[in-house]
């Protein structure tokens, strides 16, 4: 196994991906147009990626196309006509994915891409790799929230055939890779889909405090990254910003070059984080890297703004001091992307440190200023020189393949007369069961219920499991297992690896919980091959969305239809705040947050509510309606809302 580590910069637009190839990086990754988890990066038409990826290809470097969004059902064969012309004109070196239909669309047309699992599927389990395999996954993206420990205990466990690829500098999500809902909740854009619209960035309020209470540093591992290199499964070091311009795709590929390959030497070692310093990213954190040392990435002075501090507006009339130099055709940022005032502004001059630069309009005093890019002489040169390189990959015609066409394949299952069941899920067990009761599985839950009553109870797993609690999970299904209990539901799809090489647990009823974000029949297809029995499906879809998709899923489907869905599950305590009290937005959008375990819920102040779409639903073929019971601080008022969440939205 190669034990370096390739170095994977991010690509948003042509002047990053020349700036990567500038940069010396061993792989680019960048998205299309459409089906990319970083809608609000200006991306590429297959037009403009195929001189891209010749040119890049004709360097030695490889390019994957980020394919990672969450699909829905009428989106499948546009989805497939993609991938086909992505075969056949652009050819990539490996495909990002979240959904895992497009594996199960690329077994239906023949195509031939190596697979990546996006972060955004929380692989988080060490018993799940040994599944890959049969699936033909080739590389996993393991989640930002992983510390140096768990990083070692994946590769562990990892089959020769796979990599593992770390994220070593970028944004911060303040939710867990996967399970953040807080921007599709509160306005129909989906971060599954690459729209979020960053509500954890936003002032929130609570009392008589106000901040920006979830708003998270940038991840930058800079020294520490050389640990990885102890590490043979770790493939690749991955570098988070398709948001970016090329000066923070220059220099962030540089650093991490550096630190890979020089990193024993103390000058390089500096040189590399004084690049990091200049990039133009937010302050860096390390976060959870090391388990001895965690970081709250959440920082006391509410300085989250992307890109560099140059100081604040002064005077009547609003100027700059900024505190270095600006360069003519900087970028700057003047104030947050939620304040009235925000505005970018380019700039035409040299401006001294500590000079004055005027700002028309009138932005108040105060206001923070950011450095958000610059093209300096050296770099754009470099940048020049690439496009005149790449006037020889234009127009060139790739050798046309004969696929299959995509065709709908599934037995349908939806539109049956059986009845249909009904699902309370509760955190602990209520007074009364009846057959259809569910529980969070925990050992509390176990003990505090009668024996004969754990066959009658669907048990829950946490939507994220960590390396370090994956043989309590066992134990805990062998344990009820051998109680009787014959009906589980696993919140990631890779908890089914808790399953194998146990001939008592193959024989359970597993059905694939809400978590698991499955929105169309190619991803239920592929859970079926799997060994799921039934899918709970995404919440997030609209109700067209949902009553289309009855007709073509080869499972049984349920749905949630009620009670407290949360808008995020995170590792990361909120500072200042306090737990289960309500906080609210200028919006006067409110919301609360509960420990569960090790994790933070965080829930609106209103509930899911879709029971009077039960018949239409029952009708269109789902099997099992579920309600989130959750206890409600007694402080805090449930607000009275509709709780359609997206039904009548066209999600984005």
């Amino acid at each position: 196994m190669n034990t370096i580590p390739d170095i994977l910069a991010p690509a948003g637009n042509k002047p990053s991906f020349l700036a990567a190839i500038a940069a010396g990086a061993d792989i680019i990754y960048c998205g299309l147009k459409q089906f990319s988890a970083r809608m609000a990066a200006i991306n590429f038409s297959m037009d403009e990626l195929v001189p891209l990826i010749d040119l890049a290809h004709a360097k030695g470097i490889k390019v994957f196309i980020a394919f990672n969004i969450l699909l829905k059902q009428d989106e499948l064969a546009e989805a497939a006509r993609s991938l086909t012309l992505l075969q056949e004109r652009v050819r990539p070196d490996g495909l990002i994915i979240q959904d895992l239909a497009v594996a199960e669309l690329m077994r239906q047309i023949g195509l031939n891409f190596d697979l990546h699992l996006s972060t955004l599927t929380n692989v988080s389990l060490p018993a799940s790799l040994h599944l890959f395999r049969k699936l033909k996954i080739t590389r996993v993206v393991l989640p930002r929230e992983m510390n140096i420990d768990e990083i070692k205990a994946m590769a562990q466990a990892c089959p020769p055939d796979l990599g593992l690829e770390i994220f070593v500098h970028g944004a911060l999500c303040y939710s867990i890779s996967g399970r953040c809902y807080w921007s599709s909740y509160l306005g129909g854009r989906s971060g599954l889909r690459g729209r979020c619209v960053q509500p954890c960035r936003r002032i929130y309020s609570q009392e008589n405090k106000k901040g920006r209470f979830f708003s998270c540093l940038d991840l930058s591992l800079d020294v520490l990254a050389k640990t990885l290199r102890t590490i043979p499964q770790v493939a690749t070091w991955k570098i988070e910003g398709r948001k970016k311009g090329p000066h923070y795709v220059y220099y962030t590929t540089t650093a991490y070059k550096l630190l890979r390959d020089q990193g024993h030497d103390p000058a390089m070692k500096k040189t590399a984080v004084k690049f990091l310093e200049q990039a133009l990213g937010r302050k860096g954190t390390h976060y959870n890297f090391l388990p001895q040392r965690p970081w709250n990435p959440l920082p006391q002075d509410d300085m989250t703004g992307s890109g560099y501090y140059m100081g604040t507006l002064k005077g009547s009339k609003p100027f700059l001091s900024p505190k270095d130099p600006l360069l003519a055709g900087d970028m700057l940022r003047l104030g947050y992307e939620d304040q009235t005032w925000h505005q970018t502004l380019r700039i035409s001059r040299f401006v001294p440190a500590k000079g004055h630069l005027y700002i028309k309009g009138q932005p108040p005093k105060g206001t923070s200023v950011f450095l958000i890019d610059r093209c300096e002489p050296a770099l754009k040169k470099m940048i020049g020189k690439l496009e005149t390189e790449l006037d020889a990959f234009q127009g060139k015609s790739s050798t046309i393949q004969n696929l299959r066409p995509y065709k709908k394949s599934y037995r349908t299952y939806g539109r049956s007369s059986d009845q249909a069941n009904n699902l309370s899920v509760f955190r602990k067990p209520p007074k009364n069961f009846i057959n259809d009761t569910g529980l969070w599985l925990t050992r509390a839950n176990i003990r505090k219920i009668p024996k004969p009553a754990i066959a009658k109870v669907w048990w829950w797993t946490p939507p994220v499991i960590w390396p370090g609690q994956e043989i309590d999970f066992k134990n805990l299904i062998l344990d009820i297992r051998k109680l009787g209990a014959h009906r589980l539901v696993l919140n990631s799809i890779w908890q089914m690896g808790l399953m194998e090489k146990s001939t008592q647990l193959t024989k359970m009823d597993i059905w694939a919980g809400p978590f698991c974000n499955i929105a169309n029949s190619g991803a239920v297809q592929f859970l079926k091959l799997m060994g799921f029995s039934g899918v709970i499906v995404s919440p997030e879809l609209a109700g067209r969305d949902y009553l289309d998709l009855p007709g073509s899923s080869p499972l049984a489907l349920g749905i949630v239809t009620a009670g407290f869905w949360p808008l995020a599950i995170t590792r990361i305590r909120p500072r200042s705040i306090n737990p289960e009290e309500l906080f609210s937005s200028p919006k006067k959008e409110g919301a609360w947050f509960k420990n569960h375990g090790e994790h933070i819920w965080i829930y609106p102040d209103w509930c899911l509510n879709l029971k009077h779409k039960n018949t239409e639903l029952k009708k269109a073929g789902y099997k099992l309606f579920v309600e989130l019971v959750e206890s409600m601080p007694l402080n805090i008022k449930r607000k009275e809302r509709p709780g359609i969440w997206n039904w009548k939205t066209d999600l984005k």
